[in-house]
């Protein structure tokens, strides 16, 4: 594995973790008032769109990030849903 496909791993790891928290607190609290469920929406076309680019260029960082956070933001969107 090429140095910048390690690069975009690490970064991708950083970026998606990053959502972890917050569908955990909306899990554990039963709550999503204050998400914007829009925002999470357009996060999921985009991050979609980005996993299909990926599969493109076939890079595993591109896939990996955005596959994940597209199943995180799912699951926000879910919970917001579940939780009205």
């Amino acid at each position: 594995m090429e140095p910048i496909e390690i690069l975009g791993l690490v970064a991708g790891i950083l970026t998606t973790s990053a959502f972890v928290p917050q569908v955990y607190k909306s899990w554990i609290a039963k709550s999503t008032r204050d998400i914007s469920v829009i925002m999470y929406l357009v996060i999921v076309a985009g991050t979609l769109l980005w996993f299909i680019y990926g599969l493109y260029h076939g890079s595993l960082a591109i896939i990996f990030a955005n596959g994940v956070t597209a199943v995180l933001a799912a699951i926000m969107v879910v919970l917001k849903w579940v939780y009205k």
